[in-house]
């Protein structure tokens, strides 16, 4: 009987320790998914094609960020969007359009509209938070995503104001990018899914230029956002995050 109960806690030890292992690999994954994904700031330059029932439209903007709780966008093309423009700082959010000459805030189950008839909701765009500050990790195995090698990782959020309770990310084992995600809600049911591509060397990081979003709640064949331009740690000045840049 001993000998039996012994191995029992053998086992449990292993299995506890594997466990710990486990964890500890994938912070150390999405600790270098941040540091290549995350930046103090960034300025770039983007398409969003939106392809839904009716056919494909592109958009293109100029952004600004800083840190995780500033950023402004502003629309140059269709002529229908170009001077929309977007300010978020801390957790609000302003969206300035043109048409109106007005400035409206984008607050509470608003954020979970879609951005412009895309798959992306501001939600999805306000959220800029390291994964290390949001989530709890392990490592679930390893697939070939794309003919890459990638660890998948369960994401679970340890934090309470966040859009999606848990997530799958897979991760290029050499590169420490994002290949794929799906989003799920608490109940388990899948809302979104990115697939990332094109990935890029810019200053020193990868990073992957092509994201192509699915909103799996809605129809549509999903949102292609392609980054044209993008500059990391530049100097941006302190008046693009404010409400008066939003008029001007």
């Amino acid at each position: 009987m001993k000998t039996i109960l012994s191995k029992i806690n053998l086992v449990t030890v292993l299995i506890l320790f594997s466990l710990s292992v486990s964890a500890q690999d994938a912070n150390k994954i999405i600790e270098k998914v941040d540091a290549n994904m995350s930046s103090d700031n960034r300025i770039f330059e983007s398409e969003m094609t939106i392809h839904g029932m009716r056919g494909s439209r592109t958009i293109t903007s100029r952004s600004h960020s800083e840190g995780t709780n500033k950023s402004f966008t502003e629309y140059l093309s269709p002529a229908s969007e170009k001077g929309t423009k977007m300010l978020k700082l801390e957790n609000q959010l302003w969206i300035y359009s043109p048409a109106t000459d007005r400035t409206i805030q984008i607050s509470g189950h608003m954020l979970r509209q879609s951005v412009m008839g895309s798959d992306l909701s501001y939600e999805d765009m306000m959220d800029d938070r390291k994964l290390t500050d949001v989530y709890v990790a392990t490592v679930a195995g390893e697939e070939t995503i794309d003919g890459r090698r990638a660890f998948l990782l369960e994401l679970t959020a340890k934090v309470e104001d966040v859009s999606y309770h848990s997530q799958k990310m897979w991760v290029d084992s050499e590169r420490f990018v994002p290949l794929k995600q799906e989003l799920y809600a608490k109940s388990g049911k899948l809302l979104k899914q990115m697939e990332m591509k094109d990935v890029i060397q810019v200053q020193g990081r990868w990073f992957p230029s092509t994201v192509v979003y699915k909103d799996m709640l809605k129809q549509g064949d999903g949102t292609e956002f392609k980054i044209t331009k993008i500059q990391f740690d530049q100097e941006i000045p302190a008046y693009i995050f404010t409400k008066a840049v939003l008029k001007q």
